[in-house]
């Protein structure tokens, strides 16, 4: 397990407490096949696990996983491991964060149900575009290497 770490969740401090160690197997494998996906590409860059970020004023998080665009910075790619037992800020509220500052990707990976959400952002918010789980693969179009199955991601 790791420590308590803290998120401001739009003016709110919020204490989370140190992810399990299935969830830090998954958000680890996870880092690690995007770096891997991402390494050729010049203008993505792939943060360290957990970076904190400041995505609007006043929020500032740490994701799982977050890719941005090299020469802006600005993130592109999210993914949140949802935590079993303090689920509700990663699958609600930091969610309206993302849809609110109109993230492309959202990828929300969660282990309860060895699931991962696939968001789009388009000019209405974020839009579920599939639910991906067993035999399914996890691809991106703007990562062209990236394929990674569900069941090897989830893997214990």
């Amino acid at each position: 397990m790791t420590n308590p770490y803290e998120e401001i969740l739009r003016g709110e401090s919020l204490l989370r407490r140190g992810p399990g160690l299935r969830h830090e197997l998954i958000a680890g494998r996870l880092h690690a096949l995007v770096s891997q996906s991402a390494a050729t590409l010049a203008n993505v860059q792939v943060l360290p696990p957990r970076s904190v970020i400041e995505i609007c004023p006043g929020t500032l998080l740490r994701p799982d996983l977050v890719l941005v665009t090299a020469p802006t910075g600005k993130p592109w790619l999210i993914a949140e491991v949802v935590d079993k037992v303090d689920h509700h800020p990663d699958t609600v509220t930091k969610k309206d964060i993302y849809e609110d500052v109109r993230l492309p990707r959202l990828w929300m990976v969660d282990p309860r149900y060895d699931i991962v959400e696939v968001y789009h952002g388009s000019r209405y918010g974020l839009s579920l575009h599939c639910t991906l789980a067993n035999r399914d693969a996890l691809t991106e179009s703007l990562l062209p290497e990236m394929n990674v199955g569900i069941t090897e991601l989830f893997a214990d």
